[in-house]
This record gives structure tokens, C-alpha cells and sequence, in this order.
């Protein structure tokens, strides 16, 4: 075939699938390496009059953009700060702590007719869900598609580089977003968390079409949304994830539950994270040392003069209760019983070498927790392995006669 027929039937084909997938095609392509100076300025809202208007424009968008900030860095209880959402030369900024009510922004974010397009969507689903009720459908994640096509760089500041020529500032990275007024910098950096995905999202979404990988990484998608977001985990419990914490002796890790919960107590008085109070490591080696005055106190790996002055008296009092009360009861271990961990094994191999083969992450074959299931339930056959694979319908498709053989050898 004629080398110039075949370039035009590839073009033909292309703006085809483009067409099928509903892609905004005269996006892409169109933005190279733009520099932020010449953007034009984000818009900041914290008005509810505001909020309105841009709810108006945003169901009528095929696409939107979405990134949060939160402030975990510093404070006790992170909460949602900023709100970034962009559209074709649009790029919002939403004041979350000033706008009195962003409720109407849930029929937006669970409308199906708009895709939510998100970077590494997880953690942004959790904080929506978390502070303000939120649930996302209809999600496309760029990170998710990235690492389903097997590319190495994908955080959003090499994505950003690599596509389109744009660096982000570090010093950024870890601002404080509770703090307002925010610095007109602070807001320049939060747009350009949107201001590209949409771009990368036919990029991503054209190459997925043309690798035959669209309906698997759809499902992820999907997947993504039906997470529970919710950590029920009490605080106190997460002691036993602190590292080092399962070596200890009983009455080390009495005095180790006294002195975390201490520590926590300090937290949420200061409105500061655990970490910004005192480290993990510390609290081990106080609870191995189990200091009886200052003096010994300040030996303690990563204990300051400051530490000792502002929490010494508390931290002393603490390891003095930890002598005197019960340890903490130690928590159930998940683990497989013996057939479930040979099954687990298997899998956990299969898997790997899969991905390996695909030159992806293993969790892209499979997610670690539905690989756990399928070696606990130990299904007998496809209808019982379905119905512990959904929604993954592509994987099971894919995947199910292997995983049948592996199970029952």
C-alpha cells in the first residue's frame, strides 16, 4: 500500500476512535510548552453568588478538571483548603474554608454526563468524601491511565515536563493551604495542578484506544469510585502500625500506648500533625528506655531541648502510667490460614510475572485486596470468581481461567 494512503487511513482511523470517545480533539496537541507566565490569571472564588454562576457552566462541560489541597502538613485534622477546577481556558480556584456551602458542587462532581478528570484520584476522592459528602462519578484518572500504557514518570510534575513542557516550583510542594490570604504564587502553582489534564486526558485516552487498553483501564476507573473512603480506624488503634511497635515487650508497649496517646493529646491541642510533636522513632525509644527524669529523657534519640521543655513533665507522667496499667491488647493477625497462604503465594507470583511480561505494577493485573480475596474465598468456579472480581469484568475476562488453575492446581 502506498506509504501516503496509508498515513491518510491512519489519520481517518484516529479521528474516528477521537469521535467514538467523545475527545475535545481540537485539545489536542494544541498546548506545547506554555509558559504559566503567559496564562491567563486563575479565578479565585469565595463567594456563593460566585459558586453559582460557575456551577451553571461547569454541567454544561463534557470534561472538568479537579485537584484538591489539603493542609496535613499542619494541622491535627487535615481538611480540603482549595478546590481546583478547570475547563477549555478556564482555570477556578474555590476557597473550601471562606464559601459558606458547597453543596451544590455534588450534583456536578455525581453527574454522569460530566467526566471528572483527576490525577492520582484516590486520595482527592477520599478528602471530597471525607469533608464534604461528596461522591464522584464518572471518572477518568491520568495517573491510572498512565501506569495502565506502562509509563515509569508518573507524578503530575514529570507528567507536566514530559508533555508539555512545563515545570512546577518545589518550593510549593509542602505550602500551607489553610493560611489566607493565599500568595498570588501559591495560586499560579494550584492552577497548573488542572490547567493541563484535559489536554493529557485525550493524549492518554487516544493511546489507550489505539493500545486496546481502554476498557481496562476503565474499570479501574470505575474501581476508584467505589472505594470506601473512610478511615474507621480509631487513633488509638494505629499505634500497632507505628514501626518497631510488634517487637516490643508487653511492658514496652504499655508504656508505648501511654506516651502515643500523650502525643496525640498535644496534637489536637495544638491543631498540629502527630509527626510536627514527636516522631514515631522517638516514641519507640522512649518506650524501650523508659527515661525517669529529664536527664534521661534527653538521651532519647530524637528528643530536643525544646521537646523536653514543652512535653518533658507530660512524657515522664506517661511512662509512669505505661508501668502501672495493662499492655494494649495486641490485634487479631490477618493472615491467611495455610491452604489461603499457598493459594496467596501463587497468585501473588502469577501476578508478578504478568506484570512483569507487560512491563507494568503488579496492582495494574490485579489489586492486592482482590488477590487476597479470591486465595481466602477460594472460588470453585467462574460464576463464584466473577462475583469476586466485580467490577473488574475486562480482568475477569482476561485473567479468570488462569486464576481458576492456580487456585485449584
Amino acid at each position: 500500500m502506498d506509504s501516503q494512503l496509508s498515513s491518510v487511513i491512519k489519520r481517518v482511523i484516529c479521528n474516528m476512535v477521537a469521535k467514538c470517545c467523545q475527545f475535545s480533539t481540537s485539545r489536542l496537541g494544541i498546548i506545547t510548552a506554555m509558559s504559566q507566565s503567559s496564562l491567563p490569571k486563575p479565578e479565585f472564588i469565595d463567594k456563593q453568588a460566585d459558586l453559582r454562576e460557575l456551577i451553571l457552566q461547569l454541567t454544561s462541560q463534557p470534561q472538568i478538571a479537579i485537584d484538591t489541597e489539603s493542609n496535613s502538613l499542619f494541622a491535627y485534622q487535615e481538611q480540603v483548603c482549595l478546590i481546583q477546577i478547570s475547563f477549555p481556558d478556564h482555570d477556578y480556584l474555590l476557597d473550601a474554608i471562606t464559601l459558606p456551602d458547597l453543596s451544590p458542587l455534588a450534583h456536578v462532581f455525581a453527574n454522569t454526563k460530566v467526566e471528572k478528570v483527576i490525577h492520582a484520584a484516590e486520595y482527592d476522592l477520599r478528602c471530597l468524601k471525607r469533608d464534604f459528602g461528596f461522591q464522584v462519578i464518572n471518572l477518568f484518572d491520568t495517573r491510572t491511565a498512565l501506569r495502565t500504557l506502562g509509563r515509569a514518570r508518573t507524578g503530575l510534575g514529570n507528567v507536566l515536563a514530559d508533555e508539555f513542557g512545563v515545570k512546577l516550583n518545589k518550593r510549593w510542594q509542602r505550602a500551607n493551604w489553610g493560611q489566607r490570604p493565599l500568595p498570588a504564587e501559591l495560586l499560579d502553582y494550584a492552577r497548573l495542578d488542572t490547567h493541563y489534564l484535559l489536554q493529557l486526558r485525550d493524549r492518554l485516552a487516544l493511546m489507550l484506544n489505539e493500545n486496546q487498553q481502554w476498557e481496562e483501564a476503565a474499570e479501574e476507573f470505575k474501581r476508584l469510585t467505589t472505594i470506601n473512603v473512610f478511615d474507621v480506624e480509631p487513633r488509638e488503634d494505629r499505634l500497632w502500625k507505628i514501626q518497631g511497635a510488634r517487637k516490643l515487650k508487653p511492658r514496652e508497649m504499655a508504656v508505648l500506648q501511654e506516651v502515643y496517646i500523650f502525643r496525640e493529646q498535644q496534637a489536637k491541642r495544638l491543631d498540629r500533625p502527630h509527626f510536627k510533636v514527636l516522631a514515631d522513632k522517638t516514641l519507640t525509644e522512649i518506650a524501650k528506655t523508659q527515661p525517669k527524669t529529664r536527664d534521661e529523657l534527653g538521651t532519647v534519640y530524637g528528643m530536643t531541648k525544646n521537646q523536653i521543655r514543652r512535653f518533658g513533665k507530660g512524657l515522664l507522667a506517661a511512662v509512669d502510667r505505661g508501668h502501672k496499667r495493662p499492655p494494649p491488647h495486641r490485634p487479631k493477625s490477618k493472615r491467611h490460614n495455610n491452604a489461603a497462604a499457598k493459594r496467596y503465594k501463587r497468585l501473588h507470583a502469577w501476578r508478578k510475572k504478568t506484570a512483569e511480561k507487560r512491563g507494568v505494577d503488579s496492582d495494574i493485573i490485579l489489586p492486592r485486596e482482590i488477590v487476597e480475596e479470591i486465595a481466602n474465598l477460594s472460588p470453585k468456579t467462574l460464576h463464584e470468581l466473577q462475583a469476586i472480581m466485580q467490577p473488574l469484568e475486562w480482568r475477569f475476562q482476561k485473567y479468570a481461567d488462569d486464576l481458576l488453575k492456580l487456585i485449584h492446581p
